[in-house]
């Protein structure tokens, strides 16, 4: 009587089993998982959209085919250690799609100077409000076929006066036209190229200097997820100089909505810069 009872019950279990449906959920493989996060980003709302690793220093201005009504803030901080002072930075940044591939920019930075060296000599810089800066990018071509986004932007900063002056008169402008082009690999690998000329206005010399800005960046987002490690090749090339910056880079979700970057810094060719350190708090609510 009790085997008879047991065969009943075991009886359903092995048809479970041995069904189509079951078998399928079991053979759920990673790029199963990654194709179906991946669905979720682009194929849930219109327009088209390429899910692309951005990187953490010199970001984006909101993501690539952006959606209207898609937002972000961001809170910065960061430590550079220089020959002879550190160098603290701190930025709250806001990010917003008005309309479909639009992405504008507000943004505040600022910088703190602690000296380190005992030359009388060799003072640090004055702590201020490095500049109000306003940026906008259209992403004007999406090809979730190519898994390639393209896109062209503006920045520009007003450069304002240190804090001691006592003065809100901006001293500068810097004019940023730059181009990005970002392309996905497959499912998981992700590569980005950030350039355009930077052009440096003084209004007290009326002087102007410019340098291209190359910045590239190649990325490994973990399956399923918009977690991801990398690196990012920040490159200035003027005034016959060329100074380069890799900065090794992750990106860790923590909540809903909210992701934490953590940069590092390490100088190629920077005479006056050693290592440096910056971390990216990002939070995106939630939109319709």
């Amino acid at each position: 009587m009790q085997i008879s009872i047991q065969k009943a019950l075991l009886r359903p279990l092995i048809a479970i089993l041995l069904s189509p449906a079951y078998q399928g959920f079991s053979q759920i493989t990673p790029e199963t998982t990654d194709s179906l996060f991946i669905s979720e980003i682009q194929d849930h709302r219109e327009p088209d959209k390429v899910l692309h690793a951005e990187p953490l220093f010199v970001d984006l201005i909101r993501d690539l085919g952006a959606r209207k009504g898609e937002r972000e803030w961001n809170i910065g901080l960061g430590l550079t250690d220089n020959l002879h002072y550190d160098r603290y930075l701190a930025l709250v940044e806001y990010e917003w799609a008005p309309v479909n591939r639009l992405g504008l920019e507000v943004e505040l930075p600022f910088s703190f100077y602690y000296p380190t060296s005992r030359d009388a000599g060799q003072e640090a810089p004055a702590s201020k409000l490095n500049g109000l800066k306003l940026a906008a990018q259209y992403t004007f071509f999406v090809s979730q076929k190519w898994k390639t986004s393209l896109a062209v932007g503006y920045l520009n900063e007003l450069e304002m006066p240190e804090f001691r002056e006592g003065s809100f008169r901006p001293v500068g402008n810097v004019y940023n036209p730059f181009f990005v082009g970002a392309k996905r690999w497959g499912n998981n690998w992700h590569t980005l190229i950030y350039a355009g000329p930077v052009i440096h206005q003084n209004f007290e010399t009326r002087t102007i200097h410019t340098e291209l800005q190359w910045n590239t960046s190649l990325h490994y987002m973990m399956t399923g997820t918009r977690n991801f490690i990398g690196l990012e090749f920040n490159k200035e090339y003027g005034s016959g100089n060329f100074d380069m910056t890799i900065r090794p880079q992750m990106r860790l979700g923590i909540a809903d909505n909210l992701l934490v970057g953590i940069v590092a810094g390490v100088p190629v060719s920077r005479e006056q810069e050693r290592f440096s350190t910056f971390i990216r708090l990002i939070y995106e609510p939630p939109h319709k």
